[in-house]
């Protein structure tokens, strides 16, 4: 069967593989429907992602069928609609025996550390596999990236009535808005992109918008909508390690700052400023079993609204083509979708 497969950086090809095996104790054989292409596969693409590994085939955003399980399997059956978590963890180390399986010391993210969905079918750990009933292939196909979002707003932890500022409206931090808006909390974003704020402000909903200049204004315009308290959370999805660096500057006494983009640089901010504020700053790596449950809930009630976020589409064998332009800011992309069947 083929497979598509990024040989290097800026490198697709189309590749024979063998089918898979039956799968065995504790796995699952899935028939892959639809691919989401996340900021994760652009920086791959482009060389600029630091966990990557080539070559590899790429894949982490899922909505695959249940084709056959091995021994032992009870949580999933043939004919099942599933979203995939794509973090393989070990179970044994000592980030997966106190919960923290996003971040475990043997971590290998489908399509980054290891081949990923961009085949026909493929072997899956079963445990990894999130049953809907209700969503289509589009929608389990999201559930990875809104689970991102969910884990760095979890690590924020806002409160009803906070002020959340969100750096960069990329699909990471739409995602992560769509959990500020959940907890109750008052929605700020900053991105360099005007049709981005704009499509933050029309489609999504946002409080606030406000255009980053790299002239100071940004600061005076969040000290206006936040009368002068600044943002009780600051969630940096940009990647930028300039923006990173200068997102200290936003976040108000004794609030907390997540960096939920991935950089290869060095950030630097001046401690006084951290120190006099008592800033809390947080990584946020992946999401747990947990969201992903979570997540499909929400979409079955209708409190998260998929619709607007697959703005572009391809099939298979149209992708190698199409993906280059995707990375185009003026393609509009939000979300693009690759369609296996």
């Amino acid at each position: 069967m083929q497979a598509i497969q990024l040989e290097q950086p800026q490198s697709f090809r189309i590749i024979e593989v063998a089918p898979p095996q039956a799968p065995a104790p504790g796995e699952a054989l899935v028939r892959v429907h639809r691919v989401g292409i996340c900021g994760t596969d652009y920086g791959g693409f482009l060389g600029k992602m630091p966990f990557y590994s080539y070559p590899r085939i790429p894949g982490h955003e899922l909505g695959v069928e249940v084709v056959a399980v091995g021994d032992g399997v009870q949580n999933v059956a043939p004919g099942d609609h599933c979203s995939v978590e794509p973090y393989i963890n070990c179970q044994k180390c000592y980030s997966c025996r106190r919960g923290h399986t996003n971040c475990c010391e043997n971590h290998q993210t489908l399509g980054v550390h290891c081949d990923g969905g961009l085949r026909p079918e493929f072997i899956v750990p079963a445990r990894k596999l999130h049953i809907s009933r209700k969503l289509s292939f589009d929608q389990l196909a999201l559930v990875e990236t809104l689970a991102i979002g969910c884990h760095a707003v979890d690590r924020g932890n806002p409160a009803p009535g906070n002020h959340v500022l969100i750096i960069g409206a990329g699909p990471i931090g739409l995602s992560a808005l769509e959990f500020v808006r959940v907890a109750g909390a008052k929605s700020i974003v900053i991105d360099i992109n005007p049709q981005r704020l704009q499509f933050c402000k029309e489609v999504m909903g946002v409080d606030h918008i406000i255009q980053a200049k790299g002239d100071g204004s940004e600061l005076k315009a969040l000290e206006e909508i936040t009368g002068g308290q600044l943002a009780d959370v600051v969630i940096d999805a940009t990647g930028s390690n300039k923006s990173m660096s200068a997102a200290l500057q936003y976040v108000s006494f004794a609030g907390r700052l997540v960096f939920v983009g991935i950089t290869q640089q060095e950030l630097s901010f001046p401690h006084p400023l951290m120190h006099r504020r008592e800033i809390s700053v947080l990584a946020s790596r992946n999401a747990l079993s947990r969201d992903f449950a979570r997540i499909i809930s929400l979409i079955e009630s209708g409190q998260i609204n998929t619709q607007p976020w697959i703005t572009h589409r391809s099939d298979f064998g149209a992708m190698i083509e199409s993906f280059p332009t995707w990375l185009k800011p003026e393609s509009g992309v939000i979300k693009a979708v690759v369609s296996l069947t």
